[in-house]
């Protein structure tokens, strides 16, 4: 569909900033791939950088001097979007867009000889990005920013161009001059690989838009297509258990944190909130067994409204995928994905389950070690019930660490800004670009805490821009995520000509091309890019009198959340469909797993990690102790993402489409021919499971793609030894061979050629069980 089709302003030629001039100066006169100096910095510019990178995070002191000067400059819009300086400015920016996207349209219906269809396919991303800049733009300034005007207005703004798109989406003339020239062999033997690559993706989407249909069957594909947005929106923001509390006299509560304890208990009786914290702790803690199978039994039981919700949902895409002349909604979504099919899918799902059952077996063989030892023999002492394994785990973990229920003692030597610091000095070692920061200009970021970076590469300056919005504020969703507000594209001269006449507040017709967004001028294609431009989310709490500082899962979080930024980073294509993570969505997750693994790596933790006080090195013997719990706890939750992943291939399945479709036998069917705990007869847990919406038919997209970056980390980074998960030559291999692409390039050859296995370049159901067997592997085992 065309939405596949769905940055502060950066001067041309004459308006570099310094430090990219810097950059390039240094580049050109060092080697290819420079041997690094001080944490690979190889400038006096570049440590200055540095040192301001991290202070930016951890002084607001600092901050504020830092960008004072840019304080008294003339406002600019959001992320420096020229029309966005005011509620009012999404008006005029639909409005232009719309209009360009009209020329295009009909620059693309008119289209009749060679020369003019050998640019459709440019034209047509050309459609496509117009599209997105205010459809990703809109969506994101929604749902983050907090003044409410601002908010409304981009609702407004993305609702109209959303509207549009679906038009464009049932436009046959757009489907059928797209075919003819990729059918045409002297137009398509005249473009590039990319060219192809996003001529077949447009087709292809097309297809699945129902484009082919009679147009009484068209209709009836949008109307489902609109009844799965709306009954898969209500089941992820509706769901609810079966039973909300659950009360218990405060006496049986014994092992429950006492504050905690005191909290949830009046009149001596104990109120537990079933989708709340304390439930958690409670099945953690609390010996009472039978008090913790209720709590079990309620958490893991949704109420009936959320069930037929997702019954409704299955349903529908069930028969959307038969409307469009699939076999299943599975062989629908699969067809373009790495897997292909969901027959590939269930290999790889069963060969991970067989390598990962004997570490299941031997982690329940302590558990049941530690159960016939407790004195509550009545407990069913020869097997570990689904309502006893958190509770044995947290034993177990008890006993490899009495620190497991403290704050985490690692957070000392993790502060935001020495994070942020370690990334760019890793990054700098491995691919040669570095986060520098830049000051913001008034009304360019949505909140004062938001901070810009511009990433600059020795080599090419300039590449990208990076907002980091990472301290929790009031009404910010605690979720961290990686969006794409605008993605790398060539920008072609007609736009510029075209743009010429445009009187809004532009500088030049280049600035007017890209709204005011960053851009760059390309001297190997003597072209004009837009930079990709990306916000990172993140929820750290923000603390009095010292920096903010980390716990682990918080460094590992954001390191997996740049790794989705360095995929739009070094992924910078020429074609906006195949930009960054642009890409299949089990080989989207790739980048950011891989990055989880040098979290946890001490040649990289070395290059940063120190106290934040006495810079005290980070002792690496309480890091693998850390590492150590969660390598404990891996193969109980890497089952429950195989479970999951197998409920998710059956219930988009035909299965949906029989009259006597149950979900919550399915669920149980799946969970006692696969699970090593049986769950109990009576729970309804898949009313609870929120991304069957989201990622239909793909959510073992997570589990492969761990397994790869296990494959990438063991035989790329860690090959020539520990150093070389800061090896420049490893850095460049895996750039060459998986990021730069985004999604121009078939996954399996990217992974072919990153391994150097030429066996998985054609992918297939082999393919997918190899994978399975390569198992998943923990970051810092």
């Amino acid at each position: 569909m065309l939405k596949r089709l769905a940055r502060p302003s950066a001067a041309p030629a004459d308006g570099t900033p310094n430090f990219v001039a810097a950059a390039a100066a240094a580049a050109r006169d060092s080697a290819p791939l420079p041997a690094s100096n001080l944490y690979g910095l190889p400038t006096a510019r570049a440590k200055e950088d540095d040192d301001a990178l991290r202070k930016i995070f951890d002084n607001p002191g600092f901050w504020d001097d830092f960008q004072r000067a840019s304080k008294k400059n003339p406002p600019t819009g959001i992320v420096g979007n020229r029309y966005l300086s005011s509620p009012e400015g999404f008006v005029d920016f639909v409005t232009i867009t719309l209009q360009r996207c009209n020329a295009v349209v009909d620059k693309v219906a008119s289209a009749s000889c060679v020369e003019e269809y050998k640019g459709m396919v440019k034209e047509l991303d050309r459609l496509s990005d117009l599209l997105c800049r205010v459809i990703d733009l809109a969506d994101f300034v929604r749902g983050t920013h907090p003044n409410r005007q601002i908010q409304i207005a981009a609702h407004k703004a993305y609702a109209i161009m959303f509207q549009y798109m679906n038009q464009l989406n049932t436009t046959t003339v757009l489907n059928d001059q797209i075919k003819k020239a990729a059918a045409t062999p002297e137009v398509w033997d005249s473009w590039s690989e990319q060219e192809r690559v996003v001529a077949n993706i447009l087709i292809e989407d097309f297809a699945r838009s129902a484009i082919n249909l009679p147009e009484g069957m068209r209709q009836r594909f949008v109307d489902l297509s609109g009844e799965i947005a709306h009954v898969g929106t209500e089941f992820t923001e509706r769901m609810g258990p079966e039973t909300s509390h659950l009360r218990f006299d405060s006496k049986r509560m014994k092992g429950l944190e006492p504050n905690m304890a005191r909290a949830l208990t009046k009149w001596g009786e104990t109120k537990i909130g079933t989708m709340n914290h304390e439930a958690q702790m409670a099945l953690r803690y609390v010996e009472d067994a039978e008090i913790r199978r209720e709590i079990y039994m309620a958490v893991r039981t949704a109420n009936k409204p959320s069930i037929s919700r997702l019954e409704g949902l299955l349903k529908s895409r069930a028969e959307l995928a038969k409307l469009s002349g699939y076999e299943t909604f599975a062989h629908m979504t699969l067809e373009n994905k790495m897997a292909k099919s969901p027959e590939a899918v269930n290999q790889f799902l069963n060969a991970l389950m067989a390598d990962n059952k004997h570490k299941v077996n031997e982690e329940l063989d302590e558990l049941l070690e530690l159960k016939r030892a407790d004195a509550h023999l009545d407990n069913a002492p020869d097997r570990i019930n689904a309502w006893d394994r958190y509770y044995y785990t947290s034993k177990l973990l008890s006993s490899m660490d009495t620190k497991i229920r403290t704050p985490d003692f690692l957070s000392a030597y993790f502060s935001v800004g020495t994070v942020m610091q370690g990334l760019s000095r890793l990054f700098d070692r491995l691919y040669g670009i570095r986060l520098v920061p830049r000051e913001t200009q008034p009304g360019e970021v949505w909140e004062d805490g938001v901070r810009r970076l511009d990433v600059v590469s020795d080599t090419d300056g300039h590449i990208a821009v990076l907002y980091c919005d990472l301290f929790s504020r009031d009404g910010k969703t605690p979720n961290p995520a990686h969006f794409t507000l605008r993605c790398s594209r060539e920008i072609l001269p007609s736009e510029v000509e075209e743009m010429s006449q445009l009187t809004h507040s532009f500088s030049s017709p280049v600035e007017a091309a890209t709204d005011g967004m960053a851009v760059a001028y390309n001297k190997g294609t003597n072209s004009y890019f837009q930079l990709p431009t990306i916000a990172l989310i993140c929820d750290f709490s923000r603390q009095q009198n010292r920096p903010t500082l980390l716990n682990f899962n918080d460094v590992r979080t954001l390191f997996h959340e740049m790794g989705h930024a360095l995929h739009s980073f070094l992924g910078r294509t020429s074609l906006q469909n195949v930009s960054g993570t642009r890409c299949a969505t089990d080989f989207a997750e790739l980048p950011s797993v891989l990055m989880e693994h040098f979290a946890s790596c001490p040649s990289v933790l070395g290059l940063f990690a120190r106290h934040w006080e006495t810079d005290a090195p980070l002792p690496m013997a309480a890091l693998e102790k850390r590492l150590a719990i969660d390598i404990k706890t891996q193969p109980a939750e890497t089952e429950a993402q195989i479970l999951l992943a197998m409920l998710d291939q059956a219930y988009h399945s035909q299965t949906p489409l029989s009259p006597n479709f149950d979900s919550s036998k399915v669920y149980h069917d799946i969970y006692n021919a696969n699970a090593s705990i049986p769950e109990p007869a009576g729970t309804a847990w898949q009313g609870f499971f929120g991304h069957l919406f989201g990622y239909g038919a793909t959510y073992y997209s997570y589990l492969f793609d761990r397994a790869i970056a296990g494959k990438i980390w063991s035989d790329v980074f860690q090959k020539p030894g520990k150093q070389g998960s800061v090896e420049r030559s490893n850095g460049e291999k895996y750039k060459n061979e998986v990021l730069k692409w985004g999604g121009g390039r078939d996954g399996w050859k990217c992974i072919a050629g990153v391994l150097g296995d030429a066996r998985l370049a054609e992918g297939g159901e082999e393919a997918m069980k190899e994978v399975g067997k390569w198992g998943v592997r923990d970051p810092g085992a």
